[in-house]
């Protein structure tokens, strides 16, 4: 029974990603459910190129999710951005799956700044997914643009488009990686809290709204909750600043399918010099 639920789960998750390519990373984001286009941390490798553009300090950092606590389901990731004298060169990846069933995302990515106010990045990422020895391994290429505007101290105005070339995995059926497409806005209400919110379209997919908070009531100690819809996702975290050190823990609960827990660790390793 057990193998059957597994199997289930999996070829669920399977045409999901197989759809998208691309799936949120860092718990930060997580217990936020997921609204990530307008933030601006070492993890918008993965949800904003062009937020890095306002990145300062070199940094780094690593997660893991579990899936309604499923082996099978596993997700890691790691992201880097280091600033240049002009602009930020960033690295990262993300490995979904298990051995019957592997996706991985890894790239290279630019991003300036182009003024003050709007920073933009653009990134190559090369996709592979395996579906069992005997089906083989599929290759492929995409590219990915974001923006992000601060519209004033308290604003920001964030846009990402996942795949823009609409990378080919099959030729059964036309069967592509999904093109997605985020725009979201941040508002810091107080300088200790921050509102999120996100409207989230992927081809063929249902649109997607979320929300979510972040409060900072002491320089060591972050709280955080959202929502999402379809389908109806919670979520809920903190996080712990600690010099250098960022420690994030996040959980996300579907009423159906269960808990889905989350950690992340980001490090500020290089500050260059003015």
């Amino acid at each position: 029974m057990k193998t059957l639920l597994i199997t289930g789960f999996t070829l669920f998750f399977a045409v999901a990603i197989n759809a998208q390519g691309w799936l949120s990373q860092g718990a930060r984001v997580a217990a936020m459910a997921n609204n990530g286009v307008t933030l601006i941390d070492a993890f918008s490798y993965h949800h904003n190129p062009g937020a890095l553009g306002f990145i300062e300090e070199g940094s780094a950092g690593i997660s893991y999710e579990s899936r309604y606590a499923l082996k099978e389901l596993q997700t890691q990731s790691v992201a880097a951005a280091v600033p240049l004298k002009v602009g930020v060169i960033s690295v990262g990846g993300q490995f979904y799956g298990y051995d019957t069933y592997r996706t991985n995302r890894a790239g290279l990515g630019y991003s300036m700044r182009l003024s003050d106010k709007i920073a933009a990045g653009i990134q190559i990422n090369y996709l592979s997914t395996r579906l069992d020895p005997a089906y083989g391994i599929k290759h492929g290429v995409s590219a990915e643009f974001g923006a992000l505007a601060k519209l004033t101290d308290r604003v920001n105005l964030g846009f990402s488009v996942v795949n823009i070339g609409r990378t080919e995995l099959s030729e059964y059926k036309n069967d592509r990686y999904g093109t997605i497409l985020r725009l979201g806005i941040s508002y810091q209400l107080l300088e200790e809290l921050i509102l999120v919110s996100e409207i989230e379209q992927e081809i063929n997919f249902d649109t997607r709204l979320r929300a979510g908070i972040e409060y900072h009531p002491i320089d060591l100690l972050y709280i955080r909750a959202g929502v999402q819809g379809a389908p109806m996702d919670f979520a809920f975290g903190f996080g712990l600043n600690y010099e250098r050190f960022k420690l994030d823990l996040s959980t996300q609960y579907n009423q159906i399918l269960g808990w889905t827990p989350a950690a992340s660790f980001v490090l500020d390793f290089y500050t260059p010099k003015k």
